[in-house]
């Protein structure tokens, strides 16, 4: 009896004890992001008739580098990411050593580049690659995010009725 208390006891005693809040950490969780449409009228502009296009693959290539006259930290990857349902891509990387995102102390390049569409009606390349970003500051201290510019795959011919002649 005394031995199915203490393991009861001891049960809750793990299970408190792994529910406790890690300490903050002053690494920075890193996310890349960005989204690949379907332009329908051929004018690289995300128009009434255009729509995301899930299931497109995109190959990342970024570099990240901590600024700051301590360290001289870098990580460097290629990795491709398939667009969820709403067209978007995102790479998260949870934890780099030596980069804070509060203090501004991230140099960062990315390339974002088309691989393939899953649509079979929307696969010629529009906007194949884009180095453009926008950091967006969070306000969670360590959180970076780099939302790069949207990627898109157009139709092999123009639909006039829907976008006109021109």
């Amino acid at each position: 009896m005394n031995l199915i208390i203490l393991s009861v006891l001891s049960s809750f005693f793990i299970l408190s004890v792994s529910l406790r809040p890690e300490p903050p950490k002053n690494n920075a969780q890193i996310t890349v992001m960005g989204f690949v449409y379907c332009d329908i009228c051929s004018n690289n502009t995300f128009s009434r008739h255009s729509y995301f296009l899930p299931g497109a693959e995109v190959q990342l290539d970024c570099t990240f580098r901590a600024v700051s006259p301590k360290t001289r930290e870098q990580i460097a990857f290629s990795v491709n990411r398939t667009t969820d349902k709403y067209g978007v891509y995102r790479l998260e990387i949870p934890s780099v050593d030596g980069i804070a995102c509060a203090e501004a102390a991230i140099s960062s390049s990315c390339l974002a580049s088309l691989v393939g569409s899953s649509s079979t009606s929307c696969n010629v390349p529009g906007y194949r690659s884009t180095t453009d970003e926008i950091a967006i500051k969070s306000r969670h201290p360590n959180l970076c995010i780099y939302s790069l510019n949207a990627l898109n795959f157009r139709p092999s011919k123009r639909d006039v009725t829907l976008c006109g002649g021109n």
